[in-house]
């Protein structure tokens, strides 16, 4: 099989695709298009709004591209660790302020269930422990996942570039605007998953500051000023 490369630049952005990660993108746009076929021919569910099922395989699939092609620049054991707590308190903060924990509703039974959303945003298992519950939606999961992601390795080359820790990103406004534009996507998003599942409501604009949130974590524009 051929290892030819596919380039694409634009601006700042210098990307190279081999031949098999476009194989492997093409299987898995069809194998979700198979899914979403499947989804409304096996249950009652009704396609009142397709852009409600694009949105969540647009969260899916830009987390995919997170996770196989973004590498966070290496650093020494210390700035690692403290990059990964800084990164796990703003995965936290997105899950609270997003819905997909938070306290369970009253009256409702402990147990898990699972509730057959469109894929994307289902297959969707909700836990119920008494106090607390989460609505773990693979779109929500991943893309917070994806973004913690980012935040990890925008932590890790402030430090090697010099900045004093986190509070170094407050000084440049496209480094800093992510990471608040992140927790925006948790409240446009938010509570009540399953309910406002039904209807689509807010998803729209919440994919698109996802999408922006990823692109600017990932590249960053005006970082180098900061070394």
């Amino acid at each position: 099989m051929s290892a030819r490369t596919f380039s694409v630049s634009a601006g700042p952005l210098d990307v190279a695709v081999s031949r098999r990660e476009l194989q492997v993108a093409a299987l898995v746009v069809n194998l979700e298009l198979l899914a979403v076929f499947a989804y409304f021919a096996l249950t009652n569910a009704t396609l009142s709004s397709p852009l409600f099922t694009l949105y969540g395989l647009v969260w899916v699939n830009l987390a995919l591209v997170v996770f196989a092609r973004y590498r966070p620049p290496a650093a020494e054991a210390r700035t690692r660790r403290r990059a990964l707590v800084v990164a796990g308190g703003y995965a936290l903060l997105l899950a609270v302020f997003g819905g997909v924990v938070g306290v369970a509703p009253p009256g409702t039974e402990p147990g898990v269930s699972v509730a057959m959303l469109p894929p994307g945003w289902g297959p969707a298992t909700v836990v119920n422990v008494g106090v607390a519950a989460a609505v773990l939606m693979p779109a929500k999961v991943l893309g917070y996942a994806a973004l913690a992601y980012l935040l990890y390795g925008t932590v890790v080359d402030a430090a090697s570039a010099g900045v004093a820790g986190v509070l170094g990103l407050f000084s440049c406004v496209s480094c800093s605007l992510p990471i608040l534009v992140g927790a925006a996507t948790a409240v446009v998003g938010g509570g009540g998953f399953v309910v406002a599942a039904v209807g689509g409501i807010g998803y729209g604009p919440s994919t698109l500051v996802f999408a922006t949130t990823v692109a600017l974590l990932w590249w960053r524009p005006g970082f180098g000023l900061l070394r």
